[in-house]
Parts: C-alpha cells; sequence; structure tokens
C-alpha cells in the first residue's frame, strides 16, 4: 500500500499538531485557574505526566544509565528540573493567573533573546547581525504591543513573574543543551528524572503555600488532558519531530503558536487584541523567530 504522506509532511504536520495542542494549554489552563491555585495545578500537572512517562524508564537501558550516573549529571539534571520545571513552569502558571494569554505567551519568545545574551558570557559565543537584527524586530514588537504603556498593579506582578521565569527558562535551555550533548543520558532518562523533581517541589511548594483545594470533575480532566495529551504524548511526538524536521522549520512552527494562542484566547475566552497589538506580536515573533534560528545552527 502506498503512503498518502511522505515522512517529511507527516512530521510537519505532527509538528503543528503539537504546537497546536501546546496553545490549547494556556486557555485550559486560564480555565483551571479559576478553581485551582497556579502552583498547586503546575504541580498537578507535571506529577500526573510524571507518572504517566515513569513506568518506560523502567527498560534494562535505562536502569543501567541511570545506574551510571555520575555525582555532576544528578546535579545537573536536579537543577534542570528546579529550572525548567519549578520555575519554568510555576512562573507561566501564576503569571497566566494575572495576565492574559496572549501576553504571557509574548513574554516567553524572550527566551531565545535572553539565551542569545548569556550565551555571550558563558561560553564567549556573540550573535551575529541576523541575530542582532531579530532582537531588533522584537523589541520593536513589544513596544507596538504595550505602547502606551498602562499597567494594573496585578499586570505588573505578572509581568515580573513572567521575566524570572524568562530567564529561568533560558537557563534550563542552556543546561539541558549541556545535558543532552554529551550523548551519555537518554532524553526520555533526562525528561522523567528532571520532571520528577521537578513536579514533586511545585506540588508540595503549592500544597504549603496555596493548599489543596476540592477539584470539580471538570478540572480533573482538564488536568489528566494537559498531562497526557498536551505534556508525555505531545512531547513524546515532538521529539520524534525533530528527527526529520530542520531546526529551520521547527522554529518556524513552534513560532505559529503565538498566533494560534491569540486566536484562541480571544475564541475561548473572550480576550480582545487590537490591531496595533496584532502588529506588535506579529513583529516580535518574527524576531524571536530570528534569533531562535540561529541560536539551533550554532548549537546543534
Amino acid at each position: 500500500m502506498k503512503k498518502f504522506l511522505s515522512p517529511h509532511l507527516s512530521a510537519i504536520l505532527l509538528a503543528l499538531l503539537v504546537t497546536f495542542l501546546w496553545s490549547t494549554s494556556f486557555v485550559i489552563i486560564k480555565l483551571g485557574l479559576k478553581e485551582i491555585p497556579p502552583l498547586t495545578f503546575a504541580g498537578l500537572r507535571y506529577s500526573i505526566a510524571f507518572a504517566c512517562l515513569l513506568p518506560f524508564l523502567f527498560t534494562k537501558k535505562n536502569i543501567s544509565i541511570i545506574k551510571n550516573l555520575e555525582k555532576r549529571d544528578w546535579i545537573k539534571l536536579i537543577l534542570l528540573g528546579i529550572l525548567f520545571y519549578a520555575f519554568t513552569q510555576g512562573t507561566q502558571f501564576i503569571g497566566l493567573s494575572l495576565l492574559p494569554a496572549v501576553t504571557v505567551s509574548l513574554w516567553l519568545n524572550f527566551t531565545p533573546l535572553v539565551v542569545a545574551v548569556m550565551a555571550v558570557f558563558l561560553i564567549k559565543e556573540f550573535p551575529t547581525q541576523l541575530q542582532w537584527f531579530g532582537v531588533v524586530l522584537f523589541i520593536i514588537g513589544i513596544l507596538t504591543y504595550f505602547y502606551p504603556v498602562s499597567l494594573s498593579d496585578d499586570q505588573s506582578l505578572g509581568i515580573i513573574v513572567m521575566t524570572i521565569g524568562v530567564f529561568a527558562n533560558a537557563s534550563s535551555a542552556i543546561l539541558g543543551r549541556n545535558v543532552n550533548r554529551k550523548g551519555n543520558i537518554n532524553p526520555l532518562v533526562v525528561t522523567v528524572v528532571s520532571m520528577g523533581i521537578g513536579s514533586a517541589i511545585l506540588l508540595s511548594t503549592g500544597i504549603i503555600v496555596q493548599g489543596f483545594p476540592s477539584i470539580s470533575f471538570e478540572n480533573v480532566l482538564y488536568l489528566l488532558w494537559l498531562a497526557i495529551i498536551n505534556t508525555a504524548l505531545a512531547f513524546t511526538i515532538w521529539n520524534y519531530t525533530l528527527r526529520t524536521l530542520t531546526a529551520m522549520e521547527s522554529s518556524i512552527i513552534n513560532g505559529t503558536m503565538l498566533i494560534q494562542i491569540a486566536l484562541l484566547a480571544w475564541i475561548f475566552l473572550g480576550e480582545t487584541i487590537s490591531a496595533k497589538e496584532i502588529s506588535g506580536m506579529l513583529i516580535a515573533a518574527i524576531g524571536a523567530v530570528l534569533v531562535q534560528l540561529k541560536l539551533k545552527k550554532q548549537m546543534a
């Protein structure tokens, strides 16, 4: 039987499906936050996702890898769990409790710019002309989106929280590349171990600080969908597509999330967005993709 789709086209369609699933997460989280406190919500999501992925860790190969981990490997995995899950995901949930979904998504696009700056100090890797052009475009887009600046106290706090999250996300991106570049640790081991550590910190902190609320059946479904479909399954599919897609294709497809989130937030959350904000968002998205394309090429 002839295949209807080539492997490359199939990978593109799968990657688009993943970005759509990730985009719906912003809407689902906003809905769930009406009942569940942000840190507890984040902790529950990633704890359930960890439980779903944990059985796949118990193969002879993965068990052997874990047994042979050195002390510095454990330190890196623990730090990755703290940075990528406890801080990055925790601040994202808090940010969504204080800001519109589109604003949170836009702010997260600061990550490749921060990575570019951090690369100068950490590995003496200086931005190229293309990267600088992307940085300028992104800043113009941000200024266009927010001008004139008029933020409430909650929104100002949300921007501060998301800025912390962006730096944590950038740091985890660099650390994650460092861990995976050695090639001695299976990506599944990296994901499950770091997620287990990060989710435990998130959930315990959330329960201590914010308590454990009664959760309606609707929000139980939200949690299961976020954990099983949008986390465990989506990350697995995305990693599969990376075997076929180039860095440029992955970056462009990932960059469509900003537009998808804006449309979903408008349809399901009633978050309106002006023509000026759309223009700023598009300019910023193009700038972020340009910076990320070059970074992926250099760090590949």
